[in-house]
Parts: structure tokens; C-alpha cells; sequence
């Protein structure tokens, strides 16, 4: 009689999975029909806002629904994140992060929801790396050089960081580490007044986007010493990367979008494939280009496995030079 039992339960069971799978295909080959809201934990007009306009416009355009981009920044992106975790898992709500979503676990003590288990990631839509700059007047002009000059004068080098906890602060930790050399920090509010700095010679070095070191580059004011990707930047390929003289070295912004936990999976499986799509397309792969990111349109899977590797990476590189936040 338990066996008939357990058979029946069993049986039941494929049922109802086999009728929810068939619910959430059937309901996602018809999504969506009505406007979706994207959330941009950042004020608007920065790269993530403009990414997600262009990639809303060409949603609009494939599926005749408009894309509403609702910017909420504040509390290093915890406030926008907070808002589309406790979103309707419909699919109607959808949230845009970068590497800051990666950091902020380890980063701050407590966080008002969990990046695993209260989202489901879609697609990592570009990585981007950070440009290591010098100031014109050190007297280093490859990483090599500058390893060798900071561990001449322990304590000497400093670098500048747009703030505490700030992806590339935690870059320029890892690369101490790595180099085994000590440097001051430097912090100041926002990327402009470091580049400045940098550039009158106040501050030894800087990690920083491609585009805002691009033009002092080309005017000879700053050094580009190398980047902070895998493998060298197609437009820039006479730069090295630091994994080339401390290997295993890498540390690359990234922008994403995830999903509320709980979302059907077919609806997330979609979204990955429309946004995939457009961010690999030759049009929005070369804006990427452009400002020095390179396109990706990854699975859910991967992006998750991704995402995973990068909490663990950023949380080793906090514990280790002991940095902690305030929320």
C-alpha cells in the first residue's frame, strides 16, 4: 500500500511540474504585454543609465512595449537593489547592476537582501576594464618598473580612488598584494579631481575607465602603464595588461541585469535571449567598443557561475586589506 502510495505521489508530482512548465512557456511566449520597468540604481545620465536606453529602445522596437527606465541611486546602489528585490516576480520589474553589486556583500555588514538568493541573474551584458595611469613625471613607464620603484620606497607611492570601498580602490588593493609593495590611499569624492591630481603629479597612480585617462593619455599628461583586463583591448593594443608581469591578475567592471527571485524561469530565459541579442548586435557591440567595454549577452547559468566568482574575488581582496563600511 506505501509503495502504491509513493507511486501515486510520484506520479502527481511530473503532473504538476509538467502543467507549471507548460503555465510559465505559454505565459512567456506572450510576454510581455504591458510596459516593463527596468531599474538603474544610479543617478541618470552615467554609462549603466545610458546602456539601459539603449537597450530599452531596441526592446520597444522587437516587442512593441515600452521600456520604463526608473533611476533610484543612493547607498552605493543598496537603495535601487532594495526597491526591485521586494518587486512582483512577474517580469515586469527588472534590475540593472554592476561590479558594485558584487562588492557590496562583503563590503557592508548587513544588506536589506541577499544578491543570490533574492535575484536570478539574466545576462552580463559587457565587461569593461580599468586603465592603470601614471603621472608624466614617474619615473616608471611599465608595471615592472613601478613594482621595482615601490618596493625601493616602501610607503612612498600613492594612488588615488574615487572612495573607500570603490571598484577601483579595491583593483589598486589587489594589485598591492599581488606586487607584494606597500602604497599610501588616496580618496577623493568622484573620479575628475583624482584624474587631476594624477595628472599634476600630487598622486603617484591611478585605475580608472579608458575614457576619462583617453585624453590626458593622448596629450602626454598621464602614463597609461597597462590594463587591468585578461587580455589586451583591441582598441589599444600597444597597452599591456598587469597579468602580464603578475599573472592571474584581473579585475574588470561589468554591467548586468537580473531578475526578482522567483521570476518563471522561461520568462528569464527570454530575457536573456532578446538582450543577448541586441548587446551582441554590430551596432551596440561597437557603442560598447567605443567606451572601451566589450560587449558579452551571456545565458542565465553563466552569469550566475560569473557572478559567484566575482563575490568571492572582491570579498577575499576586502577581508584582506580589512576595509568595512557603514551602511
Amino acid at each position: 500500500m506505501k509503495r502504491a502510495v509513493a507511486a501515486c505521489c510520484a506520479v502527481a508530482l511530473c503532473v504538476m511540474n509538467g502543467i507549471a512548465a507548460a503555465q510559465d512557456k505559454s505565459t512567456a511566449a506572450a510576454y510581455p504585454t504591458k510596459p516593463i520597468r527596468v531599474i538603474v540604481p544610479f543617478a541618470p545620465g552615467g554609462g549603466l543609465d545610458i546602456t539601459t536606453r539603449l537597450i530599452g529602445q531596441k526592446l520597444t522596437e522587437k516587442w512593441g512595449q515600452n521600456i520604463v527606465v526608473d533611476t533610484r541611486p543612493g547607498a552605493a546602489t543598496i537603495v535601487g537593489t532594495e526597491i526591485a528585490s521586494k518587486a512582483v516576480p512577474d517580469g515586469y520589474t527588472v534590475l540593472m547592476i554592476t561590479t558594485t553589486f558584487a562588492i557590496n556583500p562583503s563590503l557592508y555588514k548587513k544588506l536589506p537582501y541577499d544578491p543570490l538568493k533574492d535575484f536570478a541573474p539574466v545576462t552580463q551584458l559587457n565587461y569593461q576594464p580599468n586603465i592603470l595611469i601614471v603621472s608624466a613625471s614617474a619615473p616608471a613607464a611599465t608595471v615592472k618598473e613601478l613594482v621595482a620603484l615601490a618596493r625601493s620606497k616602501p610607503g612612498a607611492l600613492t594612488f588615488a580612488t574615487p572612495g573607500a570601498g570603490s571598484a577601483p580602490h579595491l583593483s589598486a588593493e589587489m594589485f598591492k598584494r599581488m606586487a607584494g609593495i606597500d602604497m599610501i590611499h588616496v580618496p577623493y569624492k568622484g573620479i575628475p579631481p583624482a584624474v587631476t591630481d594624477v595628472v599634476g603629479g600630487r598622486v603617484t597612480m591611478l585605475f580608472t575607465t579608458t575614457i576619462s585617462a583617453a585624453p590626458h593619455i593622448k596629450t602626454g599628461k598621464v602614463k597609461a602603464l597597462a590594463i587591468t583586463s585578461g587580455k589586451r583591448l583591441p582598441a589599444m593594443p600597444e597597452v599591456a595588461t598587469i597579468g602580464e608581469t603578475l599573472p592571474g591578475y584581473q579585475a574588470e567592471a561589468f554591467q548586468g541585469m537580473v531578475a526578482p527571485s522567483g521570476v518563471p524561469r522561461a520568462i528569464v530565459e527570454k530575457l536573456a535571449r532578446e538582450v543577448s541579442a541586441i548587446v551582441q548586435s554590430r551596432e551596440i557591440s561597437d557603442r560598447f567598443a567605443a567606451s572601451g567595454a566589450v560587449a558579452v549577452g551571456s545565458s542565465p547559468a553563466v552569469f550566475t557561475t560569473f557572478l559567484k566568482s566575482e563575490m568571492a574575488k572582491w570579498g577575499k581582496v576586502i577581508r584582506d586589506a580589512g576595509i568595512k563600511l557603514e551602511q
